[in-house]
């Protein structure tokens, strides 16, 4: 017998170890069985007479202990409890909810990290929804994506922080504040509204909640870092790095923190070291490429650049970046054609415009790039949390219009709109 899945939850072949995303549930091995059998026959009435012979092997047991047994199940599922239904006198279903199937297809797109992969979750997630308006789970996924496309920069910040807000308020309506949904709501009040403080609180109170929460630690050291606290960014990795050292935002962080504290020997290592122990991940090439662009290996950077690049071909980012170093390198026929190319997709797509400032000012356009920077000011970029310690920035500082930029930053968003 495979295993069973079924929403967050996977029942292993045998019988004796049920996960919930990979992280394993306490239940009595009998609860687990009776699991099994309720799955086994998912949609029907299994009766007490069917559950004690397929449950408990035949022996003797009363309805009460089935009844306390199936009680047991069900508080183990947590807010999924309720797809388990009782029948007075007659025994206990489950009902898994017609959205589940699209609800792991969702998951399975957003995984992929791509702008055509969040697209196709929150398809999933909306019509998982419509099927199953109480099914939490589509609103969690909706969130999520619209968070993602938002931080990186794929689609305009504004419209897509509105929609996570709305879909994240209706998951914790259906479901409470889990501690991952309140370590997506510290995110976003640090990257698209920079309230610091709300945002490092609800971060602790999500690691308290679950100390084990990795996206909680990664996320709060980078707040840490680019509010200059850099031995604070630290001490959260190495404990994110006790509770699981091969991580692979683990090195991909860190490096970024030693990036922006300017230590760039620091960075070069650690980033070394990402590379080595996940030479898959774009981001990881991405954030080696900045440590040697800056440390002046800007060959090897452009490569490290292009390697990213042929790993996500979509996301614009990685190709202003190359076209800066380019420019740097005095290879400036091939960065406006990298220019060009950009703006061609700009046509149709929306590129976050943080990165075009810097890439803009490296050809020597240093109206065009404050005009960019407007437009990063105006589009909600998530990366203008990092605007105060990001040395790709350093060369736009001492222009008078970078502070009178900056001086809107903090201002608060109901003010700022009216």
């Amino acid at each position: 017998m495979a295993d069973i899945r079924f929403g967050p939850f996977t029942l292993d072949a045998s019988g004796t170890r049920l996960d919930r995303d990979g992280r394993e549930i306490r239940l009595r091995p009998q609860g687990l069985l009776a699991l099994r059998v309720l799955l086994r026959h998912s949609g029907k009435t299994v009766g007490y007479q069917q559950m004690i012979e397929e449950a408990w092997d035949g022996t003797i047991v009363s309805r009460h202990t089935v009844d306390v047994t199936i009680g047991e199940v069900r508080k183990s599922l947590g807010e999924f409890g309720g797809w388990i239904v009782n029948r007075p006198k007659l025994g206990h279903r489950i009902d898994v909810p017609t959205s589940d199937e699209l609800v792991r297809r969702g998951w399975h797109f957003f995984n992929r990290r791509t702008r055509e992969g969040f697209d196709r979750a929150i398809e999933c997630f909306e019509q998982a929804a419509v099927e199953t308006p109480s099914d939490r789970r589509s609103f969690v996924g909706l969130s999520e994506s619209y968070l993602a496309l938002a931080t990186f920069g794929m689609r305009p910040p504004r419209d897509m922080y509105r929609r996570f807000l709305e879909a994240h308020a209706r998951a914790v309506e259906l479901g409470g504040l889990t501690p991952e949904l309140r370590c997506d709501r510290a995110h976003a009040l640090h990257l698209f509204e920079r309230r610091v403080a709300d945002a490092e609180s609800e971060f602790l109170k999500a690691i308290e909640d679950d100390s084990a929460l990795l996206s909680a630690h990664i996320r709060l050291a980078r707040l840490y870092a680019a509010t200059r606290r850099t031995g604070e960014a630290l001490d959260v990795l190495r404990r994110c790095e006790a509770i699981d050292p091969l991580l692979p935002l683990l090195p991909v962080t860190e490096t970024l923190v030693h990036f922006w504290n300017r230590d760039y020997e620091a960075a070069l290592a650690v980033g070394a070291r990402a590379i080595e122990l996940h030479p898959y991940l774009q981001v990881a090439r991405a954030n080696y490429a900045q440590a040697l662009e800056f440390s002046g290996q800007l060959d090897e950077a452009l490569a490290q650049y292009r390697t990213a690049i042929a790993m996500s071909p979509d996301v614009t980012v990685t190709r202003a970046h190359e076209g800066t170093c380019l420019a740097k390198l005095g290879r400036h026929d091939e960065a406006l054609h990298i220019l060009d190319a950009i703006e061609h997709i700009r046509r149709s797509e929306y590129v976050d415009a943080y990165n075009m400032a810097i890439f803009r000012d490296a050809l020597g356009h240093r109206d065009a790039a404050f005009a960019e920077l407007s437009r990063t000011f105006d589009d909600n970029s998530a990366w203008l949390f990092s605007v105060d310690v990001d040395p790709k920035l350093d060369g736009l500082r001492d222009d008078p219009r970078f502070e009178r930029l900056r001086a809107g930053l903090y201002i608060p968003a109901a003010v700022r709109s009216s």
